[in-house]
């Protein structure tokens, strides 16, 4: 891998990922993985009365890669809404696709720009915002139920 894949940016974020403990008591929990790496990313979350994410909890067994999108989703998540999260899960897909200029609202993202000739570590990337926007659509199913 290029130097400019894995730059110091990526390392920081890497070291520094929020909400590492699971939750207790989570109304939905999402579990992902890369076929491809064998990363794993586990998100729990409970929401508020407007739908928004509450609390969040994940464990991350990722490269740095992962962490560091684990980094920038727990740093951004608490508020966002199941619509919101579903967004950035999609824009950061496109993004890496090179079907989409930018990688949407989501602060940070602009930072996996090189990883997009870098396929094999697009699932990756995208795992803690799959997970976050599947434990958020459970939980909305739970509520509803």
């Amino acid at each position: 891998m290029s130097a400019a894949l894995y730059n110091t940016q990526i390392l920081k974020l890497a070291t520094s990922i929020p909400h590492q403990d699971r939750l207790a008591h989570p109304q939905g929990t999402s579990e992902r993985r890369s076929p491809v790496c064998g990363s794993r990313v586990t998100v729990d979350v409970v929401l508020d009365g407007e739908g928004r994410i509450a609390e969040l909890g994940q464990e991350v067994r990722a490269c740095a890669l992962g962490q560091a999108s684990a980094s920038l989703m727990g740093a951004h998540a608490i508020g966002r809404t199941r619509t919101e999260l579903e967004a950035a899960r999609d824009a950061l897909t496109a993004f890496l696709a090179g079907t989409r200029d930018d990688p949407g609202e989501w602060p940070g993202l602009e930072i996996f720009g090189p990883a997009r000739a870098h396929s094999a570590r697009h699932a990756s990337i995208r795992l803690a915002f799959e997970a976050v926007a599947e434990a958020a659509a459970r939980a909305v199913s739970a509520e509803a139920a």
